[in-house]
């Protein structure tokens, strides 16, 4: 009898290897199949290059605009930080035409105690000049160094730089890229 119920539970055992194998299969089969859906669902990050890029003009009126505000604004637009497909190591931002720049308002006491130096390159050459008397003589010069100073300083930053054209009146030379109008 001791030898019947041996071979009972020897054949309920197999039954259970066998049953146990195909349930572990399937699984497997599930597990692929659900890694193979999940393929498709994956998507990749799109990065942009430089056949890629679309860029526009825009131009900016500096009239009664504070000088931070709209440089910084200025400045994310060259860098390309408007744009969905912004990538950092690509020029991805658009050209900006800057007017009236010989308008535009300082805040606080900057008028008369922010100083500009710049060096002529001889030993003792530094000139130093107040935002007013700068402003009067080269106000074009108020905007780019604001603009400079707020993109990365490396040749991308210097080639992000020439996109930026600034103007004292409110005639500019580029009315045949056909800008458009840029409000702050």
């Amino acid at each position: 009898m001791s030898s019947k119920i041996d071979s009972q539970i020897l054949g309920l055992y197999s039954i259970i290897m066998v049953l146990s194998r195909l349930i572990f299969k399937s699984a497997r089969g599930m597990a692929r199949h659900k890694k193979q859906i999940m393929s498709k669902l994956h998507f990749t990050t799109k990065h942009a290059n430089a056949a890629t890029v679309q860029r526009n003009w825009y131009v900016v009126d500096g009239t009664n605009q504070t000088v931070g505000r709209m440089c910084s604004r200025i400045a994310a637009i060259l860098r390309g930080k408007n744009k969905a497909y912004y990538t950092p190591h690509v020029d991805c931002g658009d050209f900006i035409i800057v007017t009236n720049v010989d308008k535009v308002k300082l805040t606080g006491n900057k008028m008369d105690e922010k100083v500009y130096d710049r060096y002529t390159g001889y030993p003792g050459g530094r000139r130093e000049e107040i935002a007013k008397d700068l402003l009067k003589r080269r106000p074009e010069v108020i905007i780019e160094r604001a603009v400079k100073g707020m993109l990365p300083k490396n040749r991308l930053g210097r080639q992000m730089y020439k996109k930026l054209f600034v103007y004292a009146g409110d005639q500019h030379p580029h009315t045949a890229q056909q800008p458009k109008e840029l409000k702050f």
